[in-house]
């Protein structure tokens, strides 16, 4: 399967899960729609998130076009 993860998720949802879980390799599917190809170097994709205080959504190429530096962080301070 080589598709992006949307489509991935479309094509699992017409699926009975039973069906799913029991019958297709889900765990390597899913690793394999999600794999990509980036290389070492490549920019990002473009995406946008929406901001914490759901006042609107920022998209990475308004900072890449301005060439600012952007950081992510996944993860948790609790």
């Amino acid at each position: 399967m080589l598709q992006p993860p949307d489509s991935f998720a479309r094509a699992m949802a017409r699926i009975p899960a039973p069906v799913a879980f029991l019958a297709f390799p889900f765990e390597t599917l899913w690793t394999h729609a999600r794999r990509g190809h980036l290389e070492i170097g490549a920019p990002a994709p473009d995406f946008s998130l929406a901001k914490l205080d759901k006042s609107g959504s920022v998209q990475l190429s308004s900072f890449t076009s301005q060439h600012r530096p952007v950081v992510l962080i996944f993860g948790s301070y609790t």
